[in-house]
């Protein structure tokens, strides 16, 4: 390893019972857990910076990379450095950001985050004097965004783009509720940027409500921002609740906003850089092409709305927060999305009052998190897996573009795809078991839809992987470990001398001799699948 590259070995973050309060100290706790590489010489911001996160993001462990110094911007008066592969696919920091310990287990923090999203604490609004974020202000003709190194991430970029890693701010003309999304921000001058937006987010429809009443929209957006407002960001949630509720919920407290000097808007206290702007009415300019979170190019936008900047607020040596969009695992989102994701699909189907859920995967390595959604269910009655199957399709965690949904019995552990595809091989039928939606909600970024202008439609696909259920007291009976054995094993595990750790098994040999089944009733000494005398 290069000398201009540094890198702590510590093998655990030190101890704390409060929630993380800022990227600066979430950079602390990082470091603290050995996952995060400071490099001191200068990079170009152009292509080399994004090149390095491609490739870091391909090791394992997976560190975050703070690059302190961006060639040609020594002499810049703001001084930024730039975090990349913020959270990439690391679950220690994903578990870490989402207030949880950094070893918890993939779907033990996928309940945990689920049972959080559940609960909700408004912001809490301080003065500006109690904000970070107001160390150094500018306004008016002073602003010229070319002081900061906004990178190039791909060679057949557009442009340069901010606010990849970002928390943008609107309010909904009709309600006045603040959401708080992830959207691209294209540098279009000095003083401009684009906005790119999927249709049905929540700031496009804001956006066009405001255009239709003739009225310009207020816009913020935090260029570095505590990861957890990526994560929050991100997801879709109902449409008259802020996400500053559900990160509170998240971090156990409010979250500190403070109100903008130049728009109406709440942002987050403690950011690092945050733009105030107006978007004025049906102001767009053409923007993109951008290496999107499919790994393909997203089509260039005939226009996209364009932010005239009103004021940047930052700390001292801000860190600007930028996520790669790519094939997996250097897609930035897919990491995080396996959890959040997950985690709100969930949460929507326990809302429904779907039983048995035992577990939801969104695969990171399907197109950034978003394009495969597993979930692991004990079938209580008929057609229930095809219940929980319709439904996690459609359900506003899970709808946006979405192509492949499974589900599996409580026996396979979703996020192990060896298990998940042993169960549509050995379980699934396709010629009775694979159903498909059409006219869902898609996105201009599926590659796989052309003409281009067909793509904001797309279709599902539903794989059902579960033992057909008016079959359950016959279907062949799986081969499985009894308990006792396991954990004899487990404990002579060292002394027999066996590499690595045990393996967690899931499924066990059941031991009770009474079985019950919707279909068969209830049949004392006879096992599923065993035939009758």
């Amino acid at each position: 390893m290069s000398k201009a590259v540094e890198q702590r070995t510590d093998s655990s973050a030190p101890p704390s019972a409060r929630p993380i309060q800022d990227l600066r100290e979430w950079l602390a706790r990082v470091e603290g857990l050995g996952e995060l590489v400071r490099v001191r010489e200068p990079v170009d911001r152009d292509e080399e910076m994004s090149a390095i996160a491609y490739l870091v993001a391909k090791q394992q462990p997976s560190p975050a990379v703070l690059f302190e110094r961006a060639r040609g911007f020594e002499a810049s008066p703001i001084g930024a450095g730039l975090l990349w592969n913020v959270l990439g696919p690391s679950l220690r920091r994903i578990a870490l950001t989402l207030e949880e310990p950094a070893d918890t287990p993939t779907v033990e923090l996928i309940r945990r985050v689920k049972d959080k999203l559940k609960r909700r604490m408004p912001p809490r609004e301080v003065s500006r004097t109690e904000a970070p974020v107001y160390e150094h202000s500018i306004t008016g003709g002073d602003i010229d965004l070319d002081q900061l190194p906004i990178p190039r991430h791909w060679p057949l970029d557009g442009g340069r783009y901010a606010g990849t890693g970002d928390a943008v701010i609107t309010r909904d003309p009709d309600s006045g509720y603040l959401n708080v999304g992830t959207y691209r921000m294209m540098l279009q001058g000095k003083a401009q940027t684009g906005l790119y937006l999927s249709p049905g987010k929540d700031a496009r429809l804001h956006i066009t409500r405001a255009w239709q009443q003739g009225k310009a929209i207020e816009v913020a957006a935090a260029w570095g921002v505590d990861p957890l407002f990526m994560l929050v960001g991100s997801q879709t949630f109902p449409k008259n609740v802020s996400e500053y509720e559900f990160a509170g919920g998240i971090k156990g407290e409010p979250v500190p906003v403070v109100r903008g000097t130049t728009t109406d808007l709440l942002i987050p206290a403690n950011a690092e850089l945050v733009v105030e702007g107006v978007i004025r009415p049906n102001s767009v300019k053409a923007e993109g092409p951008f290496g999107e979170f499919p790994g393909y190019y997203g089509r260039p936008e005939a226009g996209c709305p364009l932010v005239d900047i009103t004021a940047v607020h930052y700390r001292s040596r801000p860190i600007l927060t930028n996520a790669l969009m790519a094939d997996y695992p250097s897609c930035e989102q897919s990491g995080f999305f396996s959890v959040i994701r997950s985690a709100k699909i969930w949460d929507d189907l326990d809302k429904l009052g779907i039983p048995g859920i035992q577990g939801v995967y969104s695969h990171p390595a399907a197109a950034g998190g978003f394009g495969m959604t597993i979930i692991s269910l004990e079938q209580r009655h008929a057609g229930h897996a095809a219940q929980a199957l319709a439904l996690a399709a459609q359900v506003p965690g899970g709808a946006y573009y979405t192509k492949w949904i499974v589900a599996v019995d409580e026996d396979v552990d979703p996020t192990d795809m060896d298990q998940v595809i042993w169960a549509m091989a050995s379980r699934c039928n396709p010629i009775d078991d694979i159903d498909i939606l059409r006219n869902t909600w898609s996105t201009w970024l599926d590659p796989t839809q052309n003409p281009p202008e067909k793509r904001p439609y797309g279709s599902k696909a539903l794989i059902n992987a579960c033992k057909e259920h008016r079959h359950l007291p016959v279907f062949s009976k799986r081969t499985t470990l009894r308990k006792p054995v396991y954990d004899q094993v487990a404990r002579r595990w060292r002394e027999l001398g066996l590499p690595g750790s045990v393996p967690s098994v899931r499924a066990f040999e059941a031991e009770s001799k009474v079985a019950y089944h919707e279909v068969g009733g209830f049949e004392p000494g006879r096992q599923p699948g065993e035939a009758k005398p």
